[in-house]
């Protein structure tokens, strides 16, 4: 939306950044199956700028699931208005932990295999 623009009328990027936090944050719940908050983000690549009208996907894939965290890997893809071929725009890989309900870590349970994206 134009409110998410940044000076160049392009969609700022921390609004993007959030969006890829939001997904990515789904996922690692998921895998999980608690609350996760995230700890680190870390290899952030800002490819392509994203533009008002786009319709950004996020895609989510496992990297590692750690004692109480787990790293996923993030891409964030548009599809442009007069385009039928997604672009990669941003990606990196975000790590998150998983918190019981008094926002302590907590230990990942290993009993099923981790869901694939």
């Amino acid at each position: 939306m134009p409110a998410d623009t940044n000076a160049n009328g392009d969609i700022f990027g921390g609004w993007l950044l959030s969006q890829m936090d939001v997904g990515g944050g789904v996922f690692a719940s998921k895998v999980a199956r608690s609350r996760t908050v995230t700890v680190a983000i870390e290899a952030m690549n800002f490819r392509k700028a994203v533009y008002v009208g786009d319709l950004v996907s996020v895609h989510a894939n496992l990297v590692r699931v750690g004692r109480t965290s787990i790293t996923v890997h993030l891409e964030a893809w548009v599809l442009r208005r007069k385009e039928m071929q997604p672009i990669l725009v941003t990606d990196g890989n975000f790590t998150y932990v998983s918190i019981d309900d008094h926002g302590q870590p907590q230990v990942i349970p290993r009993d099923e295999p981790p869901i694939s994206a």
